[in-house]
């Protein structure tokens, strides 16, 4: 069979995978389109037109927390444990970046709520819980939930490793 010949039977597969990743491409773009759109419905129905510049301020605080603190944080951590000796696996090191961006989500969250009650005076009925106590408590459980789902992680590539291949038998 000529070159031609060849490379026409691989662009087919080629062209049909360009087709359906296009595909998922415009359905995400137009799901991701009707979320925001959605989103900005709410907003406006939900919250008045002279609070609008606090939340502005608060996504664009959000958007700089990530890009300053939490982006760097993931990377750098990811980076370090990669470099502990090469013995961690890459699965390990996902499951702690996916805790850190999962804790600060819910730091960027809970931190306006931390800040306002100790700015208004003592009213139990407006902020009524212990946010710092909770936002610690949630860091706990996530580092727990990390710490053991990335044992399991090491016990089962472990487990793999012991595993004589079928080449050798």
């Amino acid at each position: 069979m000529s070159s031609t010949g060849t490379n026409t039977a691989a662009a087919l597969p080629r062209a049909a995978d360009e087709r359906r990743m296009r595909v998922a491409r415009t359905v995400l773009i137009l799901i991701g389109t009707a979320g925001l759109l959605f989103g900005l419905y709410v907003l406006f129905d939900t919250v008045r037109v002279n609070r609008l510049p606090g939340v502005a301020l608060w996504i664009g605080a959000a958007i700089v927390l990530h890009d300053a603190v939490v982006a760097p944080l993931v990377f750098f951590g990811g980076l370090l444990l990669r470099r502990a000796g090469r013995r961690v696996a890459g699965t390990i090191v996902l499951v702690v970046q996916g805790a850190i961006v999962v804790g600060s989500i819910m730091t960027l969250i809970v931190v306006p709520a931390f800040v306002a009650q100790s700015l208004t005076p003592n009213n139990p009925s407006i902020l009524p819980l212990d946010y710092g106590r909770n936002l610690s408590l949630f860091w706990l459980g996530v580092a727990l939930v990390a710490t053991a789902a990335s044992a399991l992680l090491y016990a089962r590539s472990r487990r793999a490793n012991q595993r004589p291949s079928s080449r050798q038998s």
